[in-house]
């Protein structure tokens, strides 16, 4: 869209020796337009971005006018907002990949130039969602799991592969690269956006839709964005706005600074739990308050990632010191500091402890003093529970729970497990893995307990995945990775691992057990969701907790303990450790980021990004050419038939009759139970054409994986095993009712 810069803001902004065009916001206040210097940082954002596409089409002089004037919720009236680039992650980058390819073989059947399909806006995808738990516990897992994860991936990367070279405007982060946030946050987020429009350069923020949830990870830098389904990314890629009501924004107001002994995940689960209870669907939210200075970026991030869990469409933190201070330490280029502080400040975008707290629909506050170490669950991200009080929540939430105990035999060591075990352990996850304070500190607590003799429990599975290479850089920098491989927390992979779904299957003895007695059994993980059926399928009790409150719970191998009181084991002379006594203090912490964390580390990891290694150059890809060699035979990716037969453009399209109820749901339903991405069950609907297929259930994968194949998805709906559909009460999973007979199905 070209502006017609009704509004006369068109400017000049000059840093080092380049100049660069913008839309200057105070030109509207200036021109009695409003009282910009007051509105929210993320609706001046918003702003700017009309501004600078108003066009009397899309973007009006009104809509302007009307986000200027701060006019949001039910009065507002749609706005179309533009976003600087798209982010898709593997799971569901594949499906819009697939219909890209399918639209250059549709426009090769009219006689037309396939290349002519490409994105308009720049798009990445980082493949993180595919790797899975199989192997863990040993030096080796990191290795073996990549390796199957190629094997069993293979046919959709040789889809991104091709893609790569095929499509404009499209970059790959080839797997075992990272988690898409992180990769975001440290690498491919700019703040300040830069684009080359003839004879200029523009500057304008830095802006994004993403095809997962946690996009929203990327606010924490000041960077708006949010996630999107499928259709709306494609669309943008494809040139189309994302129309929207100008959300109302709640200011969360935060002083103080968290206590001795508290984590940024005990911060974000306690954000969480408040604005569940605000109610914040549909609204963005902004942090402020001088309390913001004491959180650095990775804690902000960390935060900003749970907006989802929260109910908002954004976690929203604005660009100050701190955001420089993060850009300069993940080796961000000198001129794009320069460019993002010269901006942000011209802009009015930039925050200080003096800064006039902005205008807000409504307004929320925490002391970050009164944070207490925390975990969620055993079902929801919103249910958080005081540290202690994780016992007599479990024991409240399963009081029916079999209490027989099992013996087993694990690695030649006999063990007696029964409901309350912790069977998966795991350092996952985009949420806490970019954050040092809590990797370094899990690796500290692995210290002190090692020097104090302790070990996991035998029927716990481990695994430490984590979101990007510096993680592991700064581990092994710090010498802490051998006590944490000492506790059975070795690498197993880069990428969204447990939380997602790919757990991996329990050992067998564990699984036994736990289908025998009907156990229920729990998983302690520092992801950001723990729905029900999410983590693993024999796994009822799933609870959210930082990275070193993950191997505690490793150690003490229960959930149903009280880690103020009962101890995690005992020393070589018979003792009882407890928590406390492993627990590392903000100081150690502090001193081991400063000797350990450096910016060079950034630098190493990243300068190859798009690369990937030897497997990954050595597909077999038809990189020259421009449509995509469809195999008939593939199981995961499948040519779609929407444009088969396609309509004459003067037809009309007519209306949907004869529609009738799937499902009648409740209240907490998410994607999850919508569209699962986890594991496909042998005897579901996917399962069976699968089967009829040829493929064998241990060749399954997951529903993530498979969607590019549009015959598994269509099965896959609804498809969760927890769900409880209302039309068939009595039932779990993908149960219905066919109307109008009434036959349960």
């Amino acid at each position: 869209m070209a502006s017609k810069n009704s509004f006369g803001a068109r400017a000049a902004l000059r840093v080092r020796d380049n100049s660069y065009e913008i839309f200057r916001l105070a030109q509207l206040q200036e021109s009695g337009v409003g009282n910009i210097s007051r509105l929210p940082f993320s609706t001046k954002i918003l702003l700017e971005n009309l501004l600078r596409h108003e066009d009397g089409r899309k973007v009006s002089e009104q809509d302007v006018d009307y986000v200027a004037r701060g006019v949001s919720g039910p009065d507002a009236h749609e706005i179309s907002f533009m976003p600087a680039r798209v982010l898709l992650q593997d799971f569901t980058g594949v499906p819009a990949i697939v219909d890209l390819a399918a639209m250059r073989d549709a426009l090769v059947a009219m006689g037309a130039d396939a290349t002519l399909a490409n994105p308009l806006l720049p798009a990445d995808l980082v493949i993180d969602h595919s790797v899975q738990v199989d192997k863990f516990g040993s030096k080796d897992a990191f290795s073996i799991n990549a390796l199957l994860e190629f094997q069993r991936n293979r046919e959709r990367y040789m889809l991104l592969r091709w893609g790569q070279t095929a499509f404009k405007n499209f970059r790959v982060v080839p797997p075992d690269t990272g988690i898409v946030h992180q990769v975001n946050l440290e690498y491919l987020a700019s703040v300040v956006f830069r684009n080359q429009t003839r004879p200029t350069w523009q500057a304008y923020p830095d802006s994004l839709v993403g095809t997962d949830s946690h996009t929203t990870m990327i606010n924490g830098l000041g960077v708006l964005g949010w996630g999107v389904g499928g259709i709306e990314a494609e669309a943008c890629m494809l040139g189309q706005p994302i129309s929207m009501l100008l959300p109302p924004v709640v200011g969360f107001k935060v002083h103080g600074r968290l206590r001795e002994g508290c984590t940024a995940t005990d911060l974000v689960l306690t954000v969480t739990e408040m604005l569940r209870k605000k109610g914040v669907v549909g609204k963005f939210v902004e942090f402020y308050g001088n309390g913001l200075s004491s959180l650095g970026l990775a804690d902000r991030a960390t935060v900003a990632n749970m907006s989802p869990e929260y109910g908002a469409t954004m976690g929203f933190f604005p660009v100050d010191a701190e955001t420089l201070n993060y850009l300069r330490f993940t080796n961000r280029p000198p001129e794009l500091l320069d460019l993002v502080e010269a901006y942000s400040k011209e802009q009015g975008l930039f925050r200080t402890d003096a800064t006039q707290d902005p205008l807000f629909s409504d307004t929320i506050e925490l002391d970050l003093a009164t944070v207490v170490p925390s975990m969620a669950g055993p079902k929801r991200p919103q249910d958080r529970v005081n540290l202690p009080d994780v016992k007599a929540n479990f024991k409240a939430s399963f009081s029916s729970a079999a209490k027989k105990k099992v013996a087993i035999q694990m690695n030649g060591t006999k063990a007696e497990v029964d409901s309350g075990v912790v069977v998966i352990a795991a350092i996952t996850s985009c949420t806490n893995t970019s954050n040092p304070s809590v990797m370094i500190g899990a690796g500290l607590l692995a210290k002190k307990a090692v020097e104090r003799g302790l070990k996991p429990k035998p029927w716990v599975k481990t695994s430490l995945a984590p979101g990007s290479k510096v993680v592991t850089d700064y581990l092994i920098e710090s010498g802490l990775m051998p006590y944490l491989e000492q506790l059975n927390f070795h690498l197993v992979g880069y990428g969204c691992t447990t939380c997602i779904g790919n757990s991996g299957p329990l050992p067998d003895a564990v699984a036994d057990a736990v289908q025998k007695e009907n156990l229920v059994v729990a998983a302690v993980l520092s992801g950001n969701r723990n729905f029900e059926g999410r983590i693993n399928a024999l796994v009822k009790a799933n609870y959210l907790a930082s990275p070193p409150l993950v191997v505690a719970y490793a150690l003490a191998g229960r959930v149903d303990v009280d880690l103020d009181r009962d101890p995690l084991g005992e020393d070589q002379s018979g003792a009882p450790v407890y928590l406390r006594d492993v627990w590392p203090t903000t100081r150690e912490i502090e001193e081991t980021i400063r000797r350990s964390v450096r910016p060079d580390m950034f630098r190493h990891e990243y300068e190859r990004a798009f690369e990937g290694d030897a497997t990954w150059k050595s597909l077999p890809t038809p990189t020259g050419s421009s449509t995509y060699a469809w195999d008939e035979k593939s199981t995961y990716i499948k040519k779609p038939p929407y444009f088969e037969k396609m309509a004459d453009p003067g037809q009309a399209i007519s209306g949907l009759r004869g529609m009738r109820l799937l499902a009648l749901l409740g209240d907490s339903v998410t994607t999850d139970h919508i569209s699962p991405a986890g594991s496909i069950p042998v005897e579901s609907p996917a399962g069976r054409y699968l089967i009829a297929q040829g493929v064998k259930a241990q060749d399954f994968n997951s529903y993530g994986a498979r969607r590019g194949n549009h015959e598994v998805m269509v099965r896959g709906t609804l498809a969760n095993i927890r769900l409880r559909n209302q039309l068939a009460p009595g039932t779990e999973g993908g149960w219905t009712v066919h109307m109008p007979d009434g036959e349960q199905m």
